[in-house]
């Protein structure tokens, strides 16, 4: 790139080129050099938007984040249509995929990362604990509607979604396990306290 220009989308096309490293490589592969070339860019293009690279990460994260926070209102406008596993299955096949996998194990890999998320207020587990936020919020308010039983544990219901859901996709080959294992176990944790019986 030459000298002298200037990138005004740069934050942008940095974390999309450090999105496709992640989805590519893996973790470990993510370095400033990594980002840089991927994105073709130099090196001092992120450090004039970043403070450093644990900054630079810390705002994906966050922005990555941001759009779960989107997914659960778009979930919570679903309370009361369709059936609540349809709804669950479609909240989980949005939440995961092989790049929210990829930031889970890139926040559990970096200290200095994470140390950056707690100083923003951002939970220690980001993405799955604001997955279990969001479908703990959904399954309170269609306990409200009548189509959960109003006893159903939902502190325990959502974090077992959240982490059978994790697990599925962890494994699965590509990062995308068949919408039918996702509502298969959907089916079985949640089956026992719907009220609702389509």
């Amino acid at each position: 790139m030459p000298t002298g220009v200037a990138l005004h989308d740069a934050p942008e096309r940095l974390f999309e080129a450090a999105e496709r490293v992640l989805r590519r490589d893996g973790p470990n592969a993510l370095t400033s050099r990594s980002v840089t070339a991927e994105a073709g860019v130099s090196k001092g293009v992120l450090h004039r938007h970043f403070t450093d690279f644990d900054d630079f990460l810390a705002t994906l994260v966050l922005v990555r984040v941001n759009g779960v926070h989107k997914l659960a209102a778009s979930l919570e406008d679903q309370a009361g249509k369709g059936t609540v596993v349809e709804n669950l299955t479609d909240a989980l096949m949005d939440l995961f995929g092989p790049l929210a996998v990829a930031i889970v194990g890139l926040v559990i890999s970096r200290d200095g990362l994470r140390t950056r998320l707690r100083e923003a207020g951002v939970a220690r587990l980001p993405l799955l604990e604001d997955g279990v936020a969001m479908i703990g919020r959904y399954l309170a308010t269609e306990c409200n509607l009548g189509r959960v039983e109003v006893d159903a544990d939902v502190d325990t219901i959502a974090p077992t979604l959240i982490g059978a859901a994790h697990l599925l996709f962890a494994q699965a080959e590509g990062g995308q396990p068949p919408r039918s294992e996702i509502e298969r176990v959907v089916r079985t944790v949640v089956g026992h306290v719907l009220v609702e019986r389509r």
